[in-house]
């Protein structure tokens, strides 16, 4: 089955850039193209895509705003944020707002195709430099009472969700952890779904900090 994609980018030159590396490939059909956050929620409501690529500084309503938008939405696309820019803001806000993935535009081809087939398959993907700086700020940040909260959020696991959690927090996929933990990869995906329940978060990266503010990684 095919991932279905929207691409969403007020630039026409980036647009039919990202339609033409991405639309030939065999598993991924490019379903439409939107010009701001406003028309990208329309489309997503009319084209029903499973992951969305989303520029963040748009007019009308940018691509952070319309990421929030869509995941208060029942069944809401994945969403992988392509920007130009990588300062802290734009990391933590896209993460926060329920991106799966942060790539810069400047990315390789291959490796956005790579995104759009990992975050497609349930896990998040984000450039080296976005790691970077999502760690630093990690570091930053770090203190007792944060990760006292950290802790007593990871408290209500079960065991085993607390195993998941934990690879999730070393950044392994849904398929590494499977074989890791001997079990199957939609028994994983279930329990990253109850993970999102549990810790009230909406995706994996949100996982991998609330695991690494625990001091558990």
């Amino acid at each position: 089955m095919s991932t279905r994609l929207l691409v969403v980018d007020d630039d026409p030159l980036v647009r039919s850039a990202l339609v033409l590396m991405l639309g030939g490939q065999p598993d991924v059909e490019v379903v439409g193209e939107a010009v701001d956050g406003l028309d990208a929620l329309r489309k997503v409501d009319e084209l029903r895509p499973s992951v969305v690529l989303m520029d963040i500084r748009m007019p009308r309503m940018d691509g952070l705003e319309a990421t929030r938008a869509l995941h208060t939405r029942p069944d809401p696309p994945h969403v992988i944020v392509l920007t130009t820019f990588d300062a802290d803001e734009h990391v933590v806000g896209a993460l926060g707002a329920g991106a799966d993935g942060f790539l810069l535009k400047d990315t390789p081809p291959p490796q956005i195709l790579e995104a759009v087939r990992a975050v497609a398959d349930g896990d998040p993907m984000l450039s080296p430099s976005v790691t970077r700086t999502l760690i630093e700020r990690l570091r930053t940040d770090a203190g007792d009472d944060r990760a006292d909260a950290a802790r007593a959020r990871l408290a209500v696991l079960t065991d085993r969700e607390q195993d998941v959690a934990l690879a999730v927090g070393r950044g392994l996929t849904n398929a590494e952890i499977a074989r890791e933990l001997h079990l199957s990869v939609p028994t994983v995906k279930a329990h990253v779904s109850r993970l999102f329940d549990k810790l009230r978060v909406t995706n994996r990266v949100q996982i991998a900090i609330c695991v690494h503010d625990a001091g558990l990684v």
